[in-house]
């Protein structure tokens, strides 16, 4: 089933499209989920709530893309999750450690409006990731949207781990870079 069919079972409000989201999409979502968590059950878990956010986002919204509608809700979900359970821990995860790479080319926002300050960010470093040529974006991507170690990334590309440190380390660079030009400063 193609995912305008799936969206318009949504809007009919029928259950078959938790089934065929499920069956379409469930494998990656659990990616996702499991990505950030590294827990099965607290992975399955995220994934059914991605599957509820889902029926309760749909209708008003019809997603253009179903895929990126649902990664974003099971990632949101997730990290969410991952928050809870770390706060009694505390830091040492490998979300924190993707996290705190990129905070040094992340703005605070104290000095200005949040919600304005969040869409303006995206905006700019949606338009960044498009100047990258594919691989660097796909590396960059894998690191602070999908979480994934240097180990996996390394893995998945054929490169070893010193080659994928420094092609992060100059991308988040050109990314600094790109933010002040913006007049976005850290």
């Amino acid at each position: 089933m193609d995912d305008r069919q799936i969206v318009d079972l949504y809007w009919q409000r029928n259950e078959a499209a938790i089934t065929e989201t499920e069956h379409k999409y469930g494998r990656y979502c659990f990616s996702i989920a499991n990505h950030i968590l590294r827990d099965t059950e607290d992975a399955r878990e995220c994934v059914n709530d991605t599957y509820l956010g889902a029926w309760n986002a749909i209708p008003p919204h019809r997603p253009e893309i179903l895929s990126s509608f649902l990664g974003k809700i099971t990632r949101r979900l997730s990290l969410k999750k991952w928050r809870d359970l770390s706060a009694a821990k505390r830091g040492g995860g490998h979300v924190t450690v993707s996290v705190d790479e990129l905070e040094e080319c992340i703005p605070s926002g104290q000095c200005i409006d949040e919600n304005l300050a969040i869409a303006e960010l995206t905006e700019i470093i949606n338009a960044f990731l498009k100047t990258l040529p594919l691989e660097e974006r796909r590396i960059f991507l894998r690191r602070y949207w999908y979480f994934d170690s240097i180990r996996d990334i390394c893995a998945r590309y054929g490169f070893g781990a010193s080659k994928v440190k420094m092609m992060l380390k100059r991308t988040r660079d050109k990314l600094l870079v790109r933010l002040q030009q913006e007049d976005i400063w850290v």
